[in-house]
């Protein structure tokens, strides 16, 4: 598997939430964060994602792209989330839901229908205040036609 480029960033998940989307992206999510997205820790809309996070605290975060569809790793992550979203302006900006959009982290990618997979790690870690913990938030894009919400892997405990 051949990761074509690659992202390593700390972002500050105000609300508990980041986004990945095309750069041109204006999407409303407080619709979209339904129970069940809150309970998957994903919103998913036309051209961007939300990735939902156990902390309201800047979370360390991976994006990686990819040519094809990475092979599975599921067994060292807590909770595996698989989407898709529509790249237009050929730009993915990796965002807190409040940071400013010219500041964002970016990757240039051919505009065209892509597929996300969002693994979490160390969603129980948090520090009794909430503030600290060693939680952890990998994506892997690569494209692919699009296709529906799927959770390749459960919290432990999950209500399905």
């Amino acid at each position: 598997m051949t990761v074509e480029a690659q992202i390593e960033i700390a972002v500050f998940a105000d609300y508990f939430q980041f986004y990945v989307q095309d750069e041109a992206a204006n999407e409303d999510f407080g619709p979209l964060w339904t129970d069940d997205a809150v309970e998957r820790l994903i919103a998913v809309a036309e051209c961007s994602v939300g990735i939902g996070t156990v902390r309201n605290m800047a979370v360390p975060i991976v994006v990686s792209l990819h040519q094809e569809e990475p092979e599975d790793d599921f067994r060292e992550w807590d909770l595996v989330n698989e989407c898709s979203f529509t790249v237009r302006s050929g730009r993915i900006a990796v965002l807190g839901c409040t940071d400013a959009l010219p500041e964002a982290a970016r990757l240039s990618v051919p505009a065209g229908p892509y597929r996300l997979r969002a693994s979490y790690v160390g969603l129980d870690s948090l520090s009794e205040d909430g503030l600290d913990g060693d939680d952890f938030y990998r994506l892997q894009i690569w494209p692919a036609p699009l296709a529906g919400l799927r959770t390749l892997k459960e919290k432990a405990g999950a209500a399905r």
